[in-house]
C-alpha cells in the first residue's frame, strides 16, 4: 500500500506544533500500525529528518503506552484493541491517515504524539490500592469468599490499563471511566472495604485537580476503550462517592 500520513509534530510542550504530511510507500496489510511508523521513521532518518516521537513498549496490547489518535478516532477504526494491535489492512491503498496524540489540558504534549499521563498515576497514588499489613497478620486470600459474580466483575474492571482512550474519545476530556474502573476493581471485594470511602473521596478529588472534566453521558469512553470497561463503572463509582460523602 502507498499511503498519505499526516502527523503531528511538536517539538516541546512550549512550541506551537502543526501537521506534516509524509508518503509511505509498499506498506504490507500485515504491518501493524507502529510497525509502519517504524518505517517511515527508517525513512526520516534516512533522508536526515528527525523521527517522529511516538510512546510505545509492550506492542501486545497490555501496557496502553502506544496510544494515539488516528483518523479521529482513538487506537484507530477498529475495536476492542491498542493501536500496537491495529494492523495495516484496516486501511485501503492510497488512503490519507491522520495521526494526532491525545488532546486533553491533562494530557500534555512532550513531544510530536507523546504526552504526559502522569495525572492518571497521581489518580491512582491518590487511592487505588489496599492498604495491607504483611507483618505476619495477613490472612489467605481463600478465608474470605467473594461471590463469582462480584470476583468476574472486579477482574473485569481490574482489565483497565490506564491508557487514556477515554479521555481523549470525550468532548469534556472526562476519566470517569478511568477512576470508576479503578474504584469498582476495590469496592466490590472485602479487601476493598476498610479504606472505600477514603479511596473513592480521594481518587475524585484528584481527578479534578488535574483538570478533566465532568461525565458528558454519551459513551463514547466505552465505545473506544480497548478493553472493554463498561459505563457501568462510572455508576457505580457515583454510588461510592455519595454513600462516602453521606458518611462525612
Amino acid at each position: 500500500m502507498n499511503l498519505t500520513l499526516k502527523i503531528w509534530r511538536q517539538k516541546g510542550p512550549q512550541d506551537k506544533g502543526a501537521m506534516v504530511e509524509y508518503k509511505v510507500n509498499d506498506i504490507s496489510e500485515h504491518m501493524s500500525f507502529l510497525e509502519m511508523m517504524d518505517v517511515l521513521n527508517e525513512q526520516l532518518v534516512n533522508s536526515g529528518d528527525e523521527p517522529v516521537a511516538f510512546d510505545h513498549d509492550c506492542r501486545e496490547g497490555i501496557c496502553g503506552m502506544c496510544s494515539l489518535y488516528i483518523n479521529g478516532e482513538a487506537h484507530g477504526p477498529d475495536r476492542g484493541i491498542t493501536t500496537c494491535q491495529l494492523h495495516m489492512r484496516m486501511f485501503n491503498d492510497g488512503d490519507t491517515i491522520y495521526i494526532e496524540p491525545w488532546r486533553a489540558a491533562a494530557f500534555p504534549v512532550i513531544k510530536d504524539l507523546v504526552v504526559d499521563r502522569m495525572a492518571m498515576e497521581r489518580i491512582q497514588q491518590a487511592g487505588g490500592f489496599v492498604s495491607v499489613n504483611t507483618s505476619g497478620n495477613t490472612q489467605d486470600a481463600n478465608a474470605m469468599p467473594i461471590s463469582k459474580h462480584d470476583a468476574d466483575e472486579s477482574m473485569d474492571a481490574a482489565a483497565c490499563i490506564g491508557c487514556g482512550a477515554c479521555v481523549a474519545s470525550c468532548k469534556n476530556s472526562s476519566a470517569m471511566l478511568f477512576v470508576g474502573a479503578k474504584v469498582s476493581q476495590y469496592a466490590l471485594l472485602p479487601q476493598g472495604q476498610v479504606e472505600a470511602a477514603d479511596r473513592v473521596l480521594n481518587m475524585v478529588h484528584q481527578m479534578d485537580l488535574e483538570g478533566f472534566g465532568n461525565c458528558t453521558n454519551t459513551g463514547a469512553c466505552e465505545v473506544e476503550c480497548p478493553k472493554g470497561i463498561t459505563l457501568v463503572n462510572i455508576a457505580r463509582m457515583n454510588r461510592e462517592f455519595l454513600k462516602a460523602s453521606i458518611k462525612g
